[in-house]
């Protein structure tokens, strides 16, 4: 079986050198919690890792979509979408991609004097389910902050931020339900397509399917692929991809973000399939779109 550490199309990774992960250990607030090494590993077939040797880093795992695993302390859990774990330093462990439908993964190793705060006593990994108020792509678009602002180097204040930022999305997760309220709510519940809408945006970096839609709102998926289209005039899926593709638009736009990486982002694996839905929706390709001058 072919097992690989790393090398995904579309990949992004930041390992901090070592003079920087000393200044964060002897700086107040870094010393608190800091980030030692960072990545986005999208659709990472074959991804394997097996440490026998034990680190002196807590590893945390994100997983978008797909499926993987991990063993530690003799025992292998499964992980899904939207699920996160986090290993215990100084402890064996291995961990790698489901065969069939390899994860899309945000990881993150770190340390500090507060970070075994965010790590509970049970070793299996955590679900966050979607719902309108879960905030699933607002949390992950925190990964990309933080790894945004290491690609503009290794500043004294980008490593402060990038700890502020850590410590809130670890927050996220601790504290969920504060995290989901703190959002705010109307008054009045939402019409089901708006929630749908709501649900596709929240979910924009995965494939995200007519069943799973018309089972959130709770309507059959031909009853609600009707309500749909009268409401908004395209089908539910046809609306998803305009919404996919206006988040390309924007990534285009506003970041230097390879092609490869952005159809990952959005939740399409195929760059071709991407390329041509970019230029039946939009009539021009990614490329062309992005040299055009905007404002």
């Amino acid at each position: 079986m072919i097992k690989i550490k790393d090398g995904f199309s579309g990949q992004r990774a930041f390992v901090l050198p070592p003079a920087y992960i000393r200044e964060m250990e002897d700086n107040q607030l870094s010393a608190l919690l800091h980030i030692t090494d960072i990545g986005y590993y999208p659709n990472a077939l074959h991804h394997f890792r097996q440490r026998t040797t034990p680190i002196s880093q807590y590893v945390f795992i994100y997983c978008v979509n797909g499926h993987g695993w991990y063993e530690i302390n003799g025992t292998r859990y499964n992980v899904g979408p939207d699920s996160y774990f986090i290993l215990p330093p100084n402890t064996p462990h291995a961990y790698g991609a489901d065969d069939n439908e390899p994860w899309s993964i945000y990881w993150i190793h770190y340390k500090g004097t507060i970070a075994h705060a965010f790590i509970s006593c049970d070793n299996g990994p955590v679900e966050i389910k979607p719902g309108m108020r879960s905030r699933i792509r607002e949390r992950l678009s925190l990964f990309e902050e933080i790894m945004n602002t290491f690609d503009n180097g290794y500043s004294r204040g980008n490593l402060l931020y990038s700890c502020s930022v850590f410590h809130h999305f670890l927050g996220s997760l601790s504290y969920l339900s504060q995290f989901r309220e703190a959002a705010g709510k109307s008054g009045t519940p939402a019409d089901p397509v708006t929630l749908a809408i709501k649900l596709m945006k929240e979910n924009i970096e995965k494939p995200l399917h007519l069943n799973e839609i018309a089972s959130h709102i709770g309507y059959s998926p031909s009853y609600f692929s009707a309500l749909f289209t009268k409401a908004t005039g395209q089908s539910p899926i046809n609306y998803m991809l305009q919404l996919k593709i206006n988040r390309a638009c924007s990534l285009l736009d506003f970041t230097n973000l390879r092609i490869n990486q952005i159809c990952h982002l959005i939740g399409m694996d195929d760059p071709y399939y991407f390329s041509r839905i970019f230029a039946r929706t939009m009539g021009m390709s990614p490329r062309e779109y992005r040299a055009v001058k905007k404002g």
